[in-house]
């Protein structure tokens, strides 16, 4: 049950017309607007509930049409609920039209006792916080308006990749690769889609492949030889053996013997049957060696100058052919012929070129001619050597040496005449040529060795062995 103050509002309500409620309205819009102009200075809002007694001051008028909306009310009827409605709808869009939300925000007062009307409060943010990371909306567009996308499906023909296989092989050094194959790339066709980013390719889609051409695999040999490999040689190479050595016709310890090969001396590798055993040649006599055995250059730099010269020793023997060079150089000569312990009187050292000079110029042995002189002469003690720098009593007779042997004015020229006298007369089969355009007269000729010289040439039956052991040291003075 209302109480009589209740009452008595309703009352008063009841008793107003549209008219006054449209003044009423009116009155709180311009309030409103009014406040918010006052207080839109910045740092100067503040939100605040007022209740305030307002009078109207205008005359009191009857409203007989609303223009905008063609409404017409009788101030003696009742109003419509409907009606009122729909004019208060169409304040609160004015409202916000002129002032948006973001803007302010309205508070509804409370009604009183002293006042039934309702007074709108504005507050209006006046602190902006700065966007110091604002999207550039321009260079957005503009960037996007020339960014390109496409895609294209194509068809084009590509190389397929060779497959690499490898065996191993016990005869290359370990590591060594040889293709026995060369790899060949294979063809096909590849149809796909390609994507493209402002004229770049980013990326292609696979669709399908159709093989044009198989492929060719490469195929790789890989070495797997230790002892190849520590000599740094391979299948064919010429090798050098580090000690003496038996030749064995297995590669075994207990096989046959075929041959014994001296220290330095050089073999061609023809197999490597495994890493003890390896199968060689030796001056055309194939056999098996142990791998311990041999050496290289690599390994062994100075074996090729070794082997020179066991070469050339192991030719020395009392049967060798005489009317041949040595192979040995000035340096040999000279180092065979340094401070032997019998010349005395250095008549050899200082004539070592010139025997050396004989060995090159005649194609005649020096070392023998220079073990007649050492024989001769006693080593250049004789007197015929003192005397007649003969140095072979050259000219003479068992009756009469010294009166019959010849006179020169030096060794090197007793040394020259005796040299070509062997080679005209006792080295060289007749009509061999031998120098100044000269044939051999074979006059004395019965072999171009030792015991063939000693025959016609010296009287002692014994002279060829005594002249050899004089060429078998100075040979061994270069080992």
């Amino acid at each position: 049950m209302l109480n009589d103050k209740n009452r008595s509002m309703n009352n008063r309500q009841d008793n107003r017309n549209l008219s006054d409620v449209f003044k009423e309205l009116q009155e709180i819009r311009y309030s409103g607007a009014n406040e918010i102009n006052t207080s839109s200075k910045p740092n100067s809002v503040s939100r605040t509930n007022t209740r305030t007694k307002q009078k109207s001051t205008r005359p009191k008028a009857k409203v007989s049409f609303i223009e905008n909306n063609n409404i017409s009310f009788d101030n003696k009827k009742g109003i419509k609920l409907s009606n009122l409605l729909i004019v208060l709808v169409v304040l609160v869009l004015v409202i916000i039209a002129i002032f948006p939300m973001n803007v302010f925000s309205v508070e509804t007062g409370n009604t009183s006792e002293e006042t039934d009307e309702v007074v709108e409060t504005a507050s209006i943010p006046t602190d902006f916080e700065i966007n110091r990371k604002a999207l550039n909306m321009q260079k957005i567009i503009s960037e996007n308006s020339s960014f390109e996308k496409v895609k294209e499906q194509v068809s084009e023909e590509r190389e397929i990749e060779y497959e690499i296989q490898t065996q191993q092989n016990p005869t290359l050094p370990r590591g060594e690769q040889v293709v026995l194959q060369e790899g060949v790339m294979g063809k096909e066709n590849v149809s796909l889609v390609k994507t493209y980013e402002n004229g770049e390719f980013v990326e292609e889609i696979i669709l399908a492949k159709e093989t044009i051409e198989e492929p060719t695999p490469q195929i790789l040999d890989i070495g797997t030889s230790d002892f190849l490999a520590d000599l740094n040689i391979h299948i064919g190479d010429t090798i050098y053996l580090s000690k003496d050595a038996t030749l064995r016709k297995e590669p075994s310890q207990d096989s046959e013997e075929v041959a014994d090969i001296k220290n330095y001396i050089d073999v061609k590798l023809l197999e490597l049957p495994n890493e003890d055993w390896c199968k060689v040649s030796f001056d055309t006599i194939e056999g098996y060696l142990p791998t311990n055995v041999l050496t290289s250059p690599t390994k062994t730099p100075s074996i090729i100058e070794k082997n020179r010269i066991q070469r050339i020793l192991n030719n020395v023997n009392i049967e060798m052919e005489l009317n041949k060079s040595t192979g040995l150089t000035l340096k040999d000569y000279q180092k065979i012929f340094k401070d032997l312990p019998n010349d005395k009187n250095g008549i050899f050292e200082e004539n070592a070129e010139v025997f050396y000079n004989m060995d090159k110029k005649y194609n005649v042995n020096g070392i023998f001619i220079a073990s007649i002189a050492i024989h001769e002469s006693a080593w250049g003690t004789s007197q015929i050597a003192n005397d007649k720098n003969n140095l072979f009593g050259y000219g003479s007779y068992d009756e009469t040496p010294y009166e019959s042997s010849y006179d020169f004015s030096s060794f090197a020229e007793g040394i020259e005449t005796v040299t070509k006298s062997l080679v005209k007369y006792y080295l060289n089969p007749a009509g061999t040529k031998i120098y100044d355009g000269e044939t051999a007269s074979a006059w004395y000729y019965n072999g171009p060795t030792l015991e063939g010289v000693n025959q016609r040439y010296a009287s002692d039956p014994d002279w060829h062995t005594k002249v050899y052991s004089y060429m078998e040291m100075l040979y061994n003075r270069l080992s």
